[in-house]
């Protein structure tokens, strides 16, 4: 498959998990790639890396100019960049709070902040957000969290309205629980890490985690021509835990 050929397309957290498989996805199917991440080398051929810190504004602008130049110009960007928290509201203290969202929430504005002039130019621009099931579930233990993806998918939609005449769409995945490598971090933590991931893999109606993979196949048909009318759009990736009500099944 070949449908982004001759588009450039820029990955945040492009270094592992979603990021990566998303990053080699697009290359795959015909695009130029460069990796934004904390550890670009990890990206590894034919994507083209690029350190940056999306909590700090400067490092972001000089890393999108750079990357930009290095693949002249830019039609995509997959904003990916992002950490986790567990615990409840009272878990967590001000300090953490403002880290979480400042790097989910803050690391999407500063990319996309520095990446508009250049999609503006594009006659194909996209912006895709990785978003989470955990914007429009409540899920136990994601306080923060939550509310930082929740703020991405509120982000999403405004961004879509503000931007749509200009030729530039904005939709975001949700993706479920995903076989990620801070899920293994969350498992390697648990006290029954085998009984953790059944727990998982439980609550997802199809019974298993989501791959990467699955995650990144969403992001390339959004982020493609192929989703042209496309925009202002939650994607949800998640074995169908938002929409479905199963009964227990039977033993």
């Amino acid at each position: 498959m070949t449908e982004l050929q001759g588009l450039n397309a820029l990955v945040t957290g492009g270094g592992s998990g979603i990021g990566l498989a998303t990053a080699r996805l697009l290359a795959e199917r015909g695009a130029r790639v460069a990796v934004l991440d904390l550890d670009p080398k990890a990206a590894g051929e034919p994507l083209l890396g690029h350190a940056a810190d999306v909590g700090d504004d400067a490092s972001v602008r000089a890393a999108v100019q750079a990357a930009t130049a290095e693949l002249g110009g830019l039609d995509i960007l997959i904003n990916n960049a992002g950490i986790g928290a567990a615990g409840t509201v009272a878990d967590n203290d001000d300090e953490e709070w403002r880290r979480v969202l400042d790097v989910n929430v803050m690391g999407v504005v500063r990319t996309s902040r520095a990446a508009l002039p250049h999609l503006r130019r594009s006659a194909h621009a996209a912006i895709v957000n990785t978003c989470s099931i955990a914007a429009t579930a409540g899920l136990p233990q994601r306080a923060l969290y939550s509310a930082s993806k929740g703020a991405v998918l509120s982000l999403t939609l405004a961004m879509a309205a503000d931007h749509v005449r200009e030729g530039i769409r904005v939709n975001c995945v949700n993706p479920g629980t995903a076989d990620t490598p801070w899920v293994g971090r969350l498992l390697d933590a648990a006290d029954d890490p085998e009984a953790e991931r059944a727990a998982l893999n439980a609550r997802q109606p199809m019974g298993r985690l989501v791959t990467a993979g699955e995650v990144a196949a969403a992001i390339a048909y959004l982020a493609s021509p192929a989703a042209a009318s496309v925009t202002g759009t939650a994607l949800a990736v998640d074995g169908g835990m938002q929409g479905l009500r199963l009964r227990p099944a039977e033993r």
